[in-house]
Formats: C-alpha cells, sequence, structure tokens
C-alpha cells in the first residue's frame, strides 16, 4: 500500500476502500473532501479538479461508493459543472452487496436558488436529486425545482445546516460526503457539523490570489486528529484527520 514519500507505490482502489472505511454506519458522520496545492491554492485555472490526479479521482470514486449522500454548495454544482456524479457499476455492485442502494444520493444547498432545471447536476443524476433551501428562498423557482428534485426547507432565512443534518438523518442516510465548495466548509465548520476531513495535498505551487479550502468562517482553533495517511509515486499526499 502506498505510504508516506519514500514507501514506494500507489494505493489501489480496494486498499483505499480499507484505508477509509466507516467503522459504524449508523453513527453520523460528515466528511468534507478538498484537494489543495501544496501552497494552500484551492483552484488551479478556475477550478479544483485540475490540481488533481489520477489516485486523487479514483479516491473521490471511493469516498462517493462509502457515502449515502453527496452534499455540494451550488456555486460549486456551477463552477466545476456537475453532473453525471454516479459510481461506477463495480462500486455499486460493492455497495448492493453490504446492503446499500446502488448509488448514494445526491444533495445541493442553495439560499437563493440560482440553478437552472436543466442543469446536468439534474438532467444527468441517476437518483432524484435533493434541493436544501431555506423558508425564504425564491418559492417560483422552488416550484421549478420541484419538478426535477426533492426540495427541502430547512431553515428561514438561512438554511439551517444542523436541520440538514437531522433531515438526512431521517432519510437514513447518516454518511454524508461534502464535497464543498469553501464556504459551505466554513460554514459547516462553524456549526460543528464536520466529522472528517479528507485532504489531498497535489505537489503543486499555484501562487496568485487562489483561495483557500475554507472561506466565511470565523477564525478558531479546531482541532482535527491525523487518522491517516497515504501517498502516491506521483506525489500527492492523502491526508484524512478526524475530530478528537
Amino acid at each position: 500500500m502506498g505510504g508516506m514519500p519514500g514507501d514506494p507505490g500507489t494505493p489501489t482502489r480496494d486498499e483505499l476502500l480499507a484505508a477509509y472505511a466507516l467503522p459504524d454506519r449508523g453513527a453520523p458522520r460528515l466528511r468534507m473532501n478538498f484537494v489543495s496545492s501544496a501552497d494552500g491554492a484551492v483552484v488551479l485555472q478556475g477550478r479544483s479538479g485540475t490540481l488533481g490526479g489520477a489516485t486523487d479521482r479514483l479516491l473521490m470514486q471511493v469516498l462517493r461508493t462509502l457515502a449515502d449522500v453527496i452534499l455540494v454548495g451550488a456555486g460549486t454544482v456551477r463552477v466545476e459543472g456537475y453532473g453525471g456524479t454516479a459510481v461506477s457499476e463495480s462500486d455499486a455492485a460493492w455497495r448492493v452487496a453490504r446492503g446499500l442502494p446502488p448509488q448514494p444520493g445526491l444533495a445541493v444547498v442553495s439560499r437563493a436558488l440560482d440553478l437552472e432545471p436543466g442543469h446536468p447536476f439534474f438532467a444527468e443524476a441517476v437518483v432524484r436529486p435533493v434541493v436544501v433551501t431555506c423558508a425564504d428562498s425564491p418559492a417560483g423557482r422552488r416550484e421549478e425545482l420541484a419538478e426535477v428534485a426533492d426540495v427541502l426547507v430547512c431553515g428561514e432565512e438561512t438554511v439551517d445546516l444542523t436541520a440538514t443534518r437531522a433531515a438526512f438523518a431521517d432519510c437514513g442516510w447518516t454518511q454524508t460526503l461534502c464535497e464543498g465548495g469553501p464556504h459551505l466548509f466554513g460554514a459547516l465548520l462553524d456549526a460543528g457539523l464536520v466529522d472528517e476531513v479528507c485532504l489531498t495535498l497535489a505537489p503543486r505551487f499555484v501562487g496568485g490570489a487562489a483561495r483557500r479550502i475554507v472561506q466565511g468562517a470565523a477564525e478558531a482553533d479546531r482541532r482535527f486528529a491525523l487518522a491517516g495517511a497515504l501517498s502516491d509515486d506521483d506525489g500527492f499526499v492523502f491526508l484524512r484527520y478526524a475530530t478528537r
């Protein structure tokens, strides 16, 4: 198995499944998955996907395979061109063999609901997506999106992320994988809802004015424990942090 630099080998899918395994699916858990350059940039040429590599993409699929629901912010959906997030046939079979639905759920958080019903996020989804919003969101747009997704209202003026997590649990979704963006990560940190952070460090130094993986959160000393570390032959490092 791939280890820290100096340890040869790139981790395989099965090794990643073992390294990121969930010991208790009944206990609610929210995982963040992010890639960052070595100097802290969250994007390169405007997109986070440009920073990644083959193992990072494989890890994303593994984390999706392990999750009950994939959660993402509306801004990330627009920037990254989300659509077609289905896991592969082999990953779907792995899930079914363990009593899970073939595909994880898919949810987007948006207060303004500035997503078109024809967006690939909805049009290419293999399971009916969920839109998480608040009561003050535009009623007309809620009706439009209700044609292509289940609309979940959590909170009044802003989206209540604690209520969102509880609503997911009511749906049987205890294992949430959040893929960003940075403002959603910040809001989840402020709400004390992040249990794990899966961080890929790319061997790149980007410079420029790129943002960090967390935006908008109040400054605080939120200490996590290092729960795992791997590397691959391309120089990427894969860190897993868990709340103490």
